[in-house]
């Protein structure tokens, strides 16, 4: 036999030499959650080892995190029941707790990469992405929300904006608004590709943000449907956004190769808190090793396309080093 692939594959030496993907710290976006108040270090219990912290652990959690070699945090505010009404008029307020968090920890961690998110359901009483109506999701005027919301968290020091609320033409409206408020360098990552996902919901347990009624198929992604996150990316791109999401990963590496074959803008993926839930939970019931199978998620996400990948796994990967 002229070719045996399996030479280049017998010592751990020459497969490192040909190994065709590789994971880097600098890929990893770490998603964190936060609480308002002191001292407060809350488990998510269906995210095993995920906390929600108050700003005070959180600056200490994000300093470890950067003595690892992770740079980058996406920070998703937990608002209690109280706050919240049908307008979200909380994200905007200028002295609530989430911009005022951003703001020292940017002032604390000025090299650090903050993403914030720009959606209602944190803020919203009815637990959706949008304005709600007679049980309908109102586009145009959730634009006028998210817009407010965008500005605020760009002053707050926010360096990428992250719209996951998938209403219509949010890329374009929101990089004028940053534009015309003198935010021209403020990146937006836009959820681009979002599904109508089962994994989410250890995400809304983080955040209480489950819909009171109804669900998310009117303006989530139909799991059936790829050409459409083309129509979606083809969209975003003309509209100005700097990088494309992909949400969930593994059940959409698919998607996650389309667009990166057919855009050139970055593409980044998120590995969600479902993703997370089910390793940490096979792990724990010895059904699998952990560890390894952490580390072929994210290299299969990798591998797909994705440049950026958005992941809870992000500092348990720094700890055990690549």
């Amino acid at each position: 036999m002229l070719r045996r692939p399996r030479r280049n594959r017998k010592s751990a030496a020459i497969r490192s030499l040909v190994e065709e993907t590789r994971l880097s710290l600098s890929d990893f976006i770490f998603p964190l959650f936060l609480i308002d108040g002191i001292n407060q270090k809350v488990p998510v219990h269906s995210m095993p080892g995920i906390y929600r912290y108050s700003l005070d652990l959180m600056l200490e959690e994000i300093d470890s995190c950067l003595k690892l070699g992770i740079n980058a945090f996406d920070i998703f505010p937990a608002y209690p029941e109280e706050k919240k009404d049908r307008f979200a008029t909380e994200s905007y307020r200028e002295d609530t707790f989430y911009l005022n968090a951003l703001r020292t920890i940017k002032q604390t961690f000025p090299e650090a990469c903050i993403m914030t998110d720009v959606a209602m359901d944190p803020y919203n009483s009815d637990g959706h992405d949008g304005l709600v109506e007679n049980g309908r999701i109102l586009n145009d005027e959730t634009l006028e929300i998210l817009g407010k919301m965008t500005l605020a968290q760009a002053r707050a020091g926010a360096d990428i904006i992250g719209p996951s609320d998938m209403m219509d033409g949010r890329v374009g409206y929101l990089r004028k608004i940053l534009d015309e408020n003198g935010y021209k360098e403020v990146s937006i990552m836009s959820y681009t590709a979002k599904y109508a996902s089962a994994f989410y919901n250890p995400f809304r347990d983080a955040l209480d943000s489950a819909p009171k009624s109804g669900d998310k198929k009117t303006y989530q992604m139909d799991p059936a449907n790829s050409r459409e996150a083309l129509i979606e990316a083809q969209l975003d791109l003309e509209e100005g956004a700097d990088f494309l999401m992909v949400k969930p990963a593994l059940a959409y590496l698919d998607i996650i190769q389309l667009l990166h074959q057919r855009f050139p803008l970055p593409i980044a993926a998120y590995n969600v808190s479902g993703e997370y839930a089910m390793i940490k939970a096979s792990a724990a019931n010895g059904w699998l090793d952990g560890e390894r199978a952490m580390l072929e998620s994210l290299l299969s996400i990798k591998r797909a396309g994705a440049k950026i990948i958005l992941t809870y796994f992000a500092k348990e990967v720094a700890q055990i080093g690549l």
